[in-house]
């Protein structure tokens, strides 16, 4: 578990710092990898994710209530959000020198989210199956949003050690998902069927995100192939490490 932590923590905190040696402007670099992250996810959840969870409540519908709940509820988060969780960054100099604590805690509920399925293992051995898939799914989707989010924060604070604390607070979101779900509420989670709801949650939420990425990635129907490589490969690594 400590390595996962570590790994959510870094991959946020460590694309956050890119940007004092990255451009801001320049970010081509950034498509091939949203579109290896985005089919990562939608293969990761499709073949993974929603299988896991209807197989733990076979004979309810609620898990595809949980779904749409998450599919939707990610695209009111997205309201405040402004799409940073799939690289969108706002170049705009309205609102400088203020805080966007609606963005961050758009972000920050979304982080925590994905982090809270990451449950190592039950006494089944059901639960928590695709967790260092789900790991790395949540690391690779967070590089480009954490990206996004120190772009806006420096262009609105003027200053990266004034920025820094945010990010932070971003990176910790995932971890205190994890920890939440391991040490505070894993009992109810695996009792009553709560954890294949969480699991239907995140799933709609993760669909959300990764087709949005996947449709952003090939406007106009035309998919350059760098990005249909990064796409396939995405779907690759996802279907191999089942």
């Amino acid at each position: 578990m400590w390595i996962a932590l570590f790994v959510l923590f870094a991959a946020v905190l460590g694309a956050g710092w890119l940007t004092r040696f990255v451009p801001t402007a320049h970010t081509t670099w950034m498509k091939p990898l949203l579109a290896f992250s985005g089919a990562y996810l939608f293969t990761l959840t499709i073949t993974h994710l929603l299988p896991e969870a209807l197989q733990m409540l076979p004979d309810s519908p609620r898990v595809g209530y949980f779904v749409l709940a998450g599919f939707f509820g990610q695209l009111v988060l997205e309201v405040f959000s402004q799409g940073v969780e799939h690289g969108h960054m706002h170049h705009h100099t309205s609102h400088v020198g203020r805080v966007p604590f609606l963005l961050l805690g758009a972000l920050v509920v979304h982080s925590f989210l994905e982090g809270s399925i990451m449950v190592p293992g039950s006494a089944t051995g059901e639960v928590g199956q695709n967790y260092y898939l789900i790991m790395a799914g949540v690391a690779l989707h967070h590089i480009p949003a954490a990206f996004a989010l120190m772009a806006t924060l420096l262009l609105r604070l003027g200053s990266f050690r004034r920025a820094l604390p945010f990010l932070v607070l971003f990176a910790l979101a995932s971890p205190a998902g994890v920890l939440v779900s391991n040490y505070v509420v894993l009992d109810e989670l695996l009792t009553g069927g709560w954890y294949a709801a969480l699991l239907g949650l995140v799933a709609g939420n993760f669909l959300h995100v990764s087709t949005t990425i996947l449709f952003e990635t090939s406007p106009e129907h035309r998919l350059p192939w760098p990005k249909l490589v990064a796409t396939i490969a995405g779907t690759a690594l996802a279907l191999l490490v089942a």
